[in-house]
């Protein structure tokens, strides 16, 4: 099999970086070359990446790429590609594009037919599905549900016969709210995985019938950031 066994970041080239959800030591060994050797890094936020790679001894160029101005920064990332600079997209956390900015400077480089580098690694969702014990054979990645509960409420009853496992993410302001709906809407029976702070000091998995997980929220610290799976009607845990 053939092997990308670069570890320099080659000119007019994007690679996208997987970064730490939470514990550095969780970063690539060619994660921490690419971004040492890229001659830009795009991130969402500059403070954030920039305080990670002090303490990764790394220097170098920051720009802002994020929700906001992701279209604009995405053209002017690209001229910088044809100008042959080589450039990193990473996220706060994990890897860019999953419910984070990514996917349109990705886009735009195919379109142009500029090289598109993956350098995996973290990611909260494949983390939490590996940890659960829900079924990992199919599932489906929705990102954050609705703000609104009458939305959330909609897409749960759309999805309450679903044959895999549904994962997404969740506000800290909201997680205790949408485990109610759970329960109101798919059943007290229904099994369901709320984990919070993957790889992070108070790491927490609450597994199980979603009014146990329910009744446990109720005791717990809310603060973080949180996954949320929920299976299949028929799954027994």
């Amino acid at each position: 099999m053939a092997e990308n066994t670069s570890l320099t970041a080659q000119p007019g080239h994007l690679y996208v970086v997987a970064t730490p959800i939470g514990n550095l030591a969780d970063l690539t060994e060619r994660g921490r070359a690419i971004l040492s050797s890229v001659d830009l890094i795009a991130c969402e936020d500059t403070r954030t990446t920039g305080a990670m790679l002090t303490r990764l001894g790394v220097r170098r160029e920051l720009v802002a790429y994020h929700e906001h101005n992701e279209t604009e920064a995405a053209d002017r990332l690209i001229e910088q590609l044809v100008a042959g600079k080589s450039i990193a997209v990473v996220s706060d956390a994990g890897t860019p594009g999953l419910s984070d900015p990514g996917f349109r400077v990705v886009r735009a480089c195919r379109r142009r037919g500029l090289p598109v580098v993956p350098v995996p690694g973290p990611s909260a969702i494949t983390a939490v599905l590996s940890a659960s014990g829900l079924p990992t054979n199919g599932f489906l990645f929705v990102g954050f549900l609705p703000p609104k509960s009458a939305a959330r409420i909609a897409f749960l009853s759309k999805y309450r016969e679903f044959d895999y496992t549904l994962a997404l993410y969740e506000s800290c302001h909201r997680i205790d709210k949408a485990v109610d709906e759970i329960v109101v809407t798919l059943g007290a029976d229904r099994v369901i995985c709320v984990a919070k702070e993957v790889t992070k000091l108070h790491e927490t998995f609450f597994v199980g019938r979603a009014a146990d997980v329910q009744s446990r929220l109720a005791t717990a610290s809310l603060k973080g950031e949180f996954v949320l799976l929920i299976a299949p009607q028929d799954f027994v845990l």
